[in-house]
C-alpha cells in the first residue's frame, strides 16, 4: 500500500509540475509577445509619422525633400486680352521647372530662369507669399509681376500650385489699369 501512496504522490506531483512548466511557458510567451514593438517613423514632422510605432525603422519621408527636383508641369492659366492680342502664360511656362531647398522648410522654385521663393510645411503644403519677379509675359517686353499662391505636393510625387500674377501694363497700355491672370498648375515627377 505503501508503493502505491508513492506513485499516486509521484503523480500527483508530476501532474502539478507540467502544469505549472506549461503555466510559465505561457507567461513567457505572453510577456515576449506583448513586448514586440510596433516599428515605424516616430518622428512627428515627418509626412508618414505613425502614432503607434515604438521602433523607429527608417521610413520617415518628408514634405520638403519630396518638394526638392525636377518637377513635370502642365499649366492651366487665365488668359487675358489686350487690344486684341490674346496673353497665355501657358505659353510662356516651361515644361518644367526645378525646386530647390535652402533649409528650414524654405524653397526655391525656378520657373525658366525667374525665382519664386516658398515655404513647405510638414505635410506638403506650399505658401507662395507675395513677392515681385520679372516676367516676358509675351508682348515684347519685360513687366514688374506680382506674384502669391499655394500648393501642395503628396507622397505620390504629384502635386498642384495655384498662382496668381498681377501686373501693370507700359504706357501707353498702363490706360487699361491692373492687370491679374490666375493659374492652376498641375506638377508630377
Amino acid at each position: 500500500m505503501t508503493t502505491f501512496f508513492i506513485y499516486k504522490s509521484i503523480k500527483l506531483i508530476m501532474k502539478t509540475n507540467i502544469k505549472i512548466i506549461l503555466f510559465s511557458i505561457c507567461t513567457i510567451l505572453l510577456i515576449f509577445t506583448s513586448c514586440t514593438k510596433e516599428p515605424g517613423c516616430m518622428d512627428p514632422n515627418s509626412m508618414t509619422y505613425n502614432s503607434e510605432a515604438q521602433k523607429d525603422d527608417g521610413s520617415c519621408i518628408y514634405a520638403y525633400d519630396i518638394a526638392q527636383g525636377i518637377w513635370n508641369i502642365t499649366p492651366n492659366c487665365e488668359e487675358i486680352d489686350i487690344l486684341g492680342q490674346t496673353i497665355s502664360l501657358n505659353d510662356q511656362l516651361p515644361e518644367s521647372i526645378e525646386v530647390q531647398g535652402s533649409g528650414d522648410n524654405s524653397l526655391f522654385i525656378d520657373i525658366d530662369g525667374t525665382v519664386v521663393s516658398g515655404e513647405i510645411d510638414n505635410i506638403g503644403n506650399i505658401t507662395v507669399n507675395p513677392q515681385t519677379v520679372q516676367i516676358d509675359p509675351g508682348i515684347g517686353t519685360t513687366l514688374d509681376v506680382d506674384v502669391e499662391g499655394s500648393g501642395f505636393v503628396t507622397l505620390d510625387n504629384i502635386g498642384e500650385m495655384e498662382l496668381t500674377y498681377s501686373f501693370n501694363l507700359p504706357p501707353p497700355l498702363d490706360l487699361l489699369g491692373s492687370q491679374s491672370i490666375s493659374c492652376d498648375i498641375d506638377l508630377y515627377k
